[in-house]
């Protein structure tokens, strides 16, 4: 497998449309842009529902213009829509609205992370549409939730990430960093698609529907919980470490006599192995500073100078294989292209080949692996590309989709080169 593509595996059509996924049945409806939705309702997709993604007519979702990268098309973009249907609509005209109404008609599911009020001004509001509706399961994703002071405020990741304290805790002791991927957005994505999952099983018992609310803010809220606790309950601010544990010692980046190599010591056990077995140092194990690990902590410093002392004596192919001999936690420190390579992903089919728009792009499996059925991975819709089949879908005859797509209310993809299977 190579960064480009090259090599992946295009698996046929029969393979992922088996009624063993999971969602094979249910359609979502997803009103969603860049991330938060679309990644949850990517989820959904990928364990076999049909999401049919309204789009702006014209722009579309903006995060298909973050960049270019792929083939022309944007890396966040076709990370997050595979297996969806888009069906370009202008939710400020009453009749596009009634679309989406008529849509809803016969889904299951609709997730939407429009601005604060935006739902409730195209009449789409959430409650209503659970009155209306009351079998359907709405996720509602929102910055900072339904009240509270914050809850007009528009919220994006680093905004939540700054505001929930995660910057507080990330980065070096000299620099506060956000994290180098949109952890709010994606907290907030995978909590939706748990959430419907979960009021989907109720459904099934009950015949109820569900309106879920879901904030980034408490999403990334939740996954602070041991920094909270320090605070809390020992007046603790943990400090930014870096490649660093702020409980454990020595767990970091330590050099090596040609690189360096990562190094996670969990307990006692794995001190004593790492100094004994490992540097062949076993009057280490029971030094007065280093042997336990509050100890370690205490005298941080040190240890992580004692141990570097000692990894510069390998080299780190050497230090890798003695360390997983000894059952000691590492890693190499791989930046982007050593991870489009790892053999890891590759000894272990990951890959595979998916549709665009532009082309044939590869793509990852899902983490979640069923050994019954390979979960779906279908193609990236161009913009529009299946308003006209949508709408035909819904009764609209033909002249009248012709109409719409006229008079502005839809837009439809007219052209769409290389996108087999979708």
């Amino acid at each position: 497998m190579s960064a480009r593509g090259e090599g992946v595996v295009a698996r046929p059509e029969s393979a992922v449309s088996s009624s063993l996924l999971p969602l094979d049945g249910f359609t979502v409806v997803a009103v969603e842009q860049a991330v938060a939705a679309p990644l949850a309702t990517r989820q959904l997709a990928d364990l076999g529902a049909r999401v049919i993604k309204v789009e702006r007519v014209g722009e579309g979702d903006f995060a298909r213009n973050y960049d270019h990268a792929v083939h022309g098309q944007a890396s966040h973009f076709v990370w997050l829509n595979r297996g969806k249907e888009s069906i370009a609509v202008d939710l400020k005209s009453e009749r596009g609205v009634a679309i989406v109404r008529e849509l809803l008609d016969r889904a299951d599911v609709l997730v939407h992370n429009t601005a604060p009020g935006a739902m409730e001004r195209l009449g789409l509001d959430p409650h209503a549409l659970h009155r209306r509706y009351p079998r359907l399961v709405i996720g509602c994703i929102s910055g900072y939730g339904t009240a509270g002071p914050l809850r007009d405020r528009k919220a994006y990741d680093m905004l939540i990430q700054a505001e929930s304290g995660l910057i507080s805790v990330t980065g070096t002791p000299e620099t506060a960093t956000k994290t180098g991927v949109p952890s709010a957005d994606i907290a907030a994505g995978l909590y939706t698609a748990q959430a419907v999952l979960a009021a989907l099983l109720r459904r099934a018992r009950t015949g109820v529907g569900a309106l879920v609310d879901i904030s980034m803010f408490d999403a990334t809220v939740e996954w602070l919980g041991h920094p909270m606790y320090m605070q809390l309950y020992a007046g603790v601010q943990v400090p930014r470490m870096g490649l660093g544990h702020a409980a454990i010692a020595p767990y970091d980046r330590y050099p090596t006599a040609d690189g360096d190599i990562l190094i996670g010591v969990q307990n006692d056990r794995g001190w004593r192995a790492l100094v004994s077995d490992v540097f062949g140092r076993p009057d280490l194990v029971d030094h007065p500073d280093f042997a336990t690990n509050p100890l370690r902590v205490a005298h941080r410093s040190a240890c992580d100078a004692t141990v570097a002392a000692l990894t510069r004596r390998f080299t780190t192919a050497d230090l890798d294989r003695r360390l997983a001999a000894a059952g000691i936690p590492a890693a190499s420190i791989n930046d982007m292209a050593a991870l489009a390579e790892h053999p890891q992903l590759r000894e272990r089919d990951r890959w595979r080949e998916i549709a665009t728009p532009s082309g044939p792009i590869a793509a990852l499996l899902p983490p979640t692996t069923f050994h019954d059925v390979e979960l779906a991975l279908g193609a990236i819709p161009a913009l529009g590309q299946h308003t006209r089949a949508l709408l035909s879908e819904i009764g609209c005859a033909p002249e009248t989709v012709e109409e719409l797509i006229a008079d502005g209310v839809v837009a439809g993809a007219d052209r769409v080169e290389n996108a087999r299977g979708a």
